[in-house]
């Protein structure tokens, strides 16, 4: 299996194969930086909604612990 992989690989020219390389790389840090963006804004409307929640709301969600001080 590792000999067609190089057979493979050595059929394409090597400024080719650079170049496809390079592409993956942004295609990867595209794909991360999109998931990280993602993730900032899914955080972001959670604090959204936490602060339009009423004080009883809160409670019911969270619960009259009080053992925050």
């Amino acid at each position: 299996m590792g000999k067609k992989k190089e057979q493979a690989d050595s059929m394409l020219p090597q400024d080719t194969m650079a170049k496809l390389l390079a592409a993956k790389k942004e295609l990867v840090k595209e794909e991360q930086q999109r998931a990280e963006e993602k993730h900032a804004q899914e955080l972001f409307e959670r604090k959204e909604r936490e602060k339009n929640l009423s004080f009883a709301e809160l409670l019911e969600r969270h619960g009259d612990k009080g053992n925050k001080f």
